[in-house]
């Protein structure tokens, strides 16, 4: 096994695996998932195969599952010195990376894999795009265009979140986001009902904020176990463009859908136009907000421009 320094910005060491090094390490861990099960996973323009559940994410699950294992045994040796019964905390993982990686997909695989651990845990997965402002405050505040930017997402009421998931609180509500109206809902939630392990997935997850003061927490605080789904920027454009091109023969052809204006669009317009949006927008915020976060992961997934993961790198605790 090779272990390398990770690149600029990114001062902390890396164990780095091949694909063939991180699927020898699944150990005994049992396929539960079938064929049929991956179309409700896979998203459009991804790539998802049985395969790739097996080299990958079955060893992942192995490794989430050790800590899992380990955060409750830290969780009780607490309880016993502070003389209280021990407390269920839910385990939180988060996800984070460019518009257009694959996340989606990847929080979704996890979940369905941590939910068949042997002891059957509740596994809830909420997006931070419900924590987006609402399009009426960010065209307020000149943030339209800025879209996906930390300075979209209403921080506070994430990190407030957060911090009741983590106490143990029942009956939390998250706040839901529609992609076809292109803006939160405000009279629909997503109830969590003390779920053994969140899975969060979101853009600026290992996002921190200058300026900010010492005592100020982070969304990072929060969680115990941090994945960052990395490529190169090239291929993750040619994503983004092919999705593009999928949602505009598809979902942008719904008259509710806030990019209905583009369903109309020729072949080249609708290139141009989604590679204008990537350029004005996804690259700058890949740029100045979400990659210099990728050293503050525990894990990186690398994919290749296949969609398919092709290294691992492990942080050294």
């Amino acid at each position: 096994m090779m272990i390398r320094q990770s690149g600029a910005g990114e001062p902390l060491f890396y164990h780095d695996f091949s694909r063939e090094q991180w699927a020898a390490l699944r150990g005994a861990t049992p396929m539960k998932l079938r064929e049929d099960d991956l179309q409700n996973l896979e998203g459009l323009g991804d790539v998802l195969s049985l395969r790739e559940v097996e080299e990958i994410y079955l060893p992942l699950c192995r490794l989430l599952s050790l800590h899992i294992a380990a955060a409750r045994q830290v969780t009780q040796v607490t309880g016993e010195f502070l003389n209280r019964a021990k407390e269920d905390v839910p385990f939180v993982i988060g996800v984070a990376g460019s518009v257009g990686v694959g996340k989606s997909t990847i929080a979704r695989v996890l979940q369905a894999l941590l939910a068949e651990l042997p002891h059957r845990p509740v596994v809830d997965l909420v997006t931070t795009d419900g924590f987006l402002y609402p399009n009426a405050v960010l065209n307020e505040r000149g943030l339209m265009n800025r879209k996906g930017f930390p300075e979209s997402y209403d921080r506070r009421a994430l990190i407030g979140f957060l911090a009741a998931v983590r106490s143990g609180r029942p009956d939390l509500h998250a706040p839901t986001y529609s992609h076809v109206v292109y803006d939160t809902i405000p009279d629909r939630s997503q109830v969590l009902s003390q779920p053994a392990i969140l899975i969060v997935e979101g853009l600026n997850i290992l996002q921190s904020v200058a300026g900010m003061a010492a005592d100020e927490a982070l969304v990072s605080d929060y969680l115990d176990f941090t994945i960052y789904v990395d490529a190169d920027e090239s291929d993750i454009r040619e994503w983004y463009l092919h999705r593009f091109m999928l949602l505009r023969r598809t979902a942008f052809r719904d008259p509710a859908s806030y990019f209905h204006r583009y369903a109309g669009l020729t072949t080249d317009e609708a290139t141009a136009t989604a590679a204008r949006i990537w350029a004005e927008t996804n690259h700058v915020n890949l740029v100045e907000n979400i990659l210099p976060t990728r050293g503050r992961a525990r894990l990186i997934l690398e994919k290749g421009p296949d969609h398919l993961v092709r290294r691992v790198r492990l942080r050294k605790v």
